[in-house]
């Protein structure tokens, strides 16, 4: 089938909207919708309905951002968790990362993007100044900096650490066995691990 000659309208607009997702061309995209068409009513309309009670009813954890059904997500909300030290990372994918490694047993805070002029991301448009908050609190002892060791994840660390050199916290960063240019996503987990239980001062890892 030519695919920029449908039979249908309607199949038409469904292969546009899936295209629209990230990695899927329109030949994916036909054969993704084409799959659905293939099951029965009552799996499609669970499918549609599970996206659009996702994007209508997500929240971000009133503490540390990450994405929760309940204002305060299940980790901020866990007793055993070490309500002392804060793994600070860019993204959900990022958490979910670190979490598989399972040798973090603390709390996290979610920037919600990387300082990137470029892309037109500012300090004042991420989760930073909520960060300082968290820190200003008092309950706080480390600060864990873990971004994405490229020119980017560099600047926000380096920002960060301008805003809490003068406050009581430690302040640390992963270990280097997460190489230059990396995201943190794409890292596989034992290194990452190993990352983590292996961090060293911030102030280290930028020559002082």
């Amino acid at each position: 089938m030519n695919i920029d000659k449908y039979p249908s309208k309607l199949l038409e607009n469904a292969v546009n909207e899936f295209s629209k997702l990230p990695g899927i061309g329109r030949k994916s995209a036909l054969r993704l919708v084409l799959h659905l068409l293939r099951q029965d009513t009552e799996t499609v309309n669970y499918f549609g309905n599970s996206i659009i009670q996702l994007r209508n009813e997500i929240k971000h954890c009133r503490i540390c951002y990450n994405i929760s059904d309940t204002d305060t997500c299940y980790i901020c909300g866990n007793p055993t968790r070490n309500n002392s030290v804060i793994c600070v990372v860019e993204n959900i994918r990022d958490v979910m990362s670190v979490e598989n490694t399972h040798q973090f047993n603390g709390l996290y805070h979610v920037l919600g993007g990387i300082i990137s002029p470029m892309d037109g991301i500012s300090p004042a448009e991420l989760e930073i100044d909520s960060l300082v908050k968290r820190v200003d609190q008092g309950e706080i002892t480390e600060i864990i900096l873990a971004l994405s060791t490229t020119m980017e994840g560099d600047t926000t660390n380096f920002y960060i650490y301008r805003k809490l050199k003068d406050k009581p916290v430690r302040i640390t960063t992963l270990a280097r066995g997460v190489s230059v240019g990396d995201e943190l996503e794409y890292t596989d987990e034992v290194t990452l691990g190993r990352s983590l239980a292996n961090r060293v001062p911030y102030e280290s890892s930028i020559g002082k």
